[in-house]
């Protein structure tokens, strides 16, 4: 016994270590250290995730977002981040997958198109490389066009999956416009390509990436889900911060490799109130979600009338983490 107080006393990482509780949580591989990881990110550099408790393992899923809901049905997962739109898609072919917190908001996407388009009606008879039909990327950029009186009877829509691919088909002329997200639209920008506008501009109020459990595993697993959401509320609380933003920008600059003048301006967004790119401490706005849904269903990838926001979502963690 003596010996045993003497070992924890002197390795006491150790013994909190075997204290914690391990959460597997999916990533897509590819947005690894990319801006949308950035609320992952801080809640692991300020040690949010330690002081709940936790032992956050970061599973890596390879091929796609829509991948991420697979691996948790299959339990290789405990939770994840996803896209919203990936999330209903699955629930309604029978997943048990369910949000628990959200994530992005409302996406930064930059609307970039060809130097001899001038505005939104040259966009008509022409072609556009956007993401898969449900994607948010999509179905974001769709309204941005609606909010500028362009249907889609207006224009060809061909699905480019990933901001690099959209690039090349605008360079290649195939495509007249696209949607980019960041720093690639900025290096589009210098290139010589314009931007047309960003697809907030068409509304706020959106939710583009959200946590996910399985409500069966959630059920069994309240305590731990409940630490994982104070962890990443207190992510969102230290990126809402503006005592942070120095430090936040500093982040953004390390974790893509770009200039301080390129990171200020990528980050901007992310501390405007009115463009509601993070939630506040991770709350789900049942309007928002309805809104992604309304968005789903107008373009017909789901079926309509369309369920409400309750059936894809759980809001049980964050009320009894105090936050909603």
């Amino acid at each position: 016994m003596i010996v045993c107080a003497l070992f924890w006393a002197i390795y006491p990482d150790f013994a909190r270590a075997a204290e914690l509780i391990t959460l597997r949580y999916g990533q897509n591989a590819a947005s690894a250290g990319s801006l949308s990881s950035l609320p992952l990110t801080v809640a692991e550099r300020k040690g949010f995730f330690t002081r709940e408790g936790l032992n956050l393992v970061v599973v890596p899923i390879p091929g796609g977002t829509d991948r991420i809901v697979a691996a948790l049905d299959k339990g290789e997962i405990d939770t994840g981040k996803n896209a919203t739109p990936y999330l209903i898609q699955a629930v309604l072919k029978g997943s048990d997958a369910v949000a628990i917190i959200a994530q992005t908001t409302n996406p930064v996407y930059s609307l970039i198109v060809r130097p001899e388009i001038k505005g939104f009606a040259d966009l008509k008879g022409k072609v556009l490389g956007l993401s898969t039909p449900g994607d948010t990327i999509t179905l974001s950029a769709l309204r941005l066009l609606a909010h500028n009186k362009i249907k889609p009877a207006d224009f060809q829509a061909k699905a480019v999956v990933g901001t690099s691919a959209r690039f090349d088909c605008l360079k290649s002329g195939e495509c007249a416009a696209v949607p980019m997200g960041q720093p690639e639209d900025l290096g589009a920008i210098r290139d010589g390509y314009p931007r047309l506008g960003f697809t907030y501009e068409a509304g706020a109020d959106l939710i583009f990436n959200v946590d996910m459990t399985r409500r069966a595993w959630g059920e069994k697993n309240r305590d731990a889900l409940v630490r994982f959401v104070r962890a990443f509320a207190a992510s969102y609380e230290y990126m809402n911060d503006p005592k942070n933003r120095a430090e936040l920008t500093n982040i953004v600059k390390e974790s893509l490799k770009v200039s301080d003048e390129i990171a200020r301006e990528i980050f901007s967004p992310y501390t405007q109130p009115d463009k509601n790119v993070l939630p506040k401490r991770g709350e789900l706005n049942l309007k928002a979600f309805n809104q992604v849904l309304a968005l789903m269903g107008e373009a017909g990838v789901i079926p309509t009338p369309v369920m409400p926001a309750d059936r894809f979502v759980d809001l049980h963690y964050l009320k009894m983490a105090g936050i909603q």
